[in-house]
């Protein structure tokens, strides 16, 4: 199975490029018998249903690219090699040991050889594609705006206590992407009633941080609390929630603002 789904425009193109590392809830057998515990086996730490809920972005000219296989495999939004995100801070790495909450993941941690295994089959694929995207992006129109796009429970953790804001915009304080894009993404979000945080506590994870640093891409980060879409503790239902209907619409609204300025931009 490819470890990543390709949504191509449907519509006419413009320079928007939407990845989503942490939605992939496949999990081969053989890995999931590794896992602590059941509740490791129910993937804590899944941005339950993206894929569904920014279904809308191929008509509105936007390329998807969403991750398949689940986080605990390997990270796709970590570096390929040892490089701490947030230094001081407690942080999940490639392939990771404890959830957010503390918990245990692995009864046997993956040894060297199997986290090398791991990101050939299923990191490096990604990334591969995403960077893929990102050059012809840049060869048609000279310039790529890359949104990474997550969502948290909003209970406190190792990383942050309890969120009060609703979306957490990253750009690793003002690195990755110009002013521009934060101010028109706090704004949209803003006016339809939502709290936004900027570079607090998230500024931005790997794919930001990396690839918002090469020429002609701007990257910023999307965190959304899950409580904006589902009812946090009943994400197998979620999809059936009257608030993911509504959520999915604010997205939308927000990104056809989004696409429309990026391509009045480079017009």
């Amino acid at each position: 199975m490819t470890p990543f789904l390709l949504r191509p425009p449907t519509a006419a193109a413009v320079p928007l490029i939407v990845s989503i590392p942490h939605t992939g809830t496949v999990l081969p057998a053989e890995i999931a018998a590794d896992l602590a515990s059941d509740a490791m086996r129910c993937q804590p730490m899944t941005d339950w249903h993206l894929d569904s809920l920014y279904e809308f972005l191929p008509a509105l000219g936007a390329t998807t690219l969403a991750a398949v296989y689940s986080r605990f495999i390997v990270d796709l939004n970590r570096a390929p090699h040892p490089q701490a995100l947030y230094p001081g801070r407690f942080e999940t790495g490639l392939v990771p040991e404890r959830t957010f909450q503390g918990e245990t993941i692995y009864a046997r941690q993956p040894d060297a050889t199997t986290v090398e295994a791991r990101k050939r089959a299923y990191h490096a694929p990604y990334h591969a594609q995403l960077l893929a995207l990102l050059d012809e992006t840049r060869a048609r129109f000279g310039r790529a705006v890359l949104v990474d796009a997550h969502s948290v429970a909003s209970k406190a953790s190792l990383l942050h206590g309890e969120l009060v804001e609703d979306v957490f915009l990253g750009n690793r304080d003002g690195a990755t992407c110009g002013d521009w894009l934060m101010d028109l993404l706090d704004r949209s979000f803003s006016e339809r009633g939502l709290g936004v945080s900027r570079n607090h506590p998230y500024k931005g994870g790997y794919i930001t941080d990396h690839y918002g640093r090469m020429q002609d891409v701007e990257a910023v980060q999307i965190e959304m609390c899950q409580r904006i879409y589902m009812e946090e503790e009943a994400p197998e239902g979620a999809r059936a929630q009257p608030r993911f209907s509504r959520a999915r619409e604010l997205l939308r609204e927000v990104f056809a603002g989004l696409a429309g300025t990026i391509a009045r931009r480079v017009g």
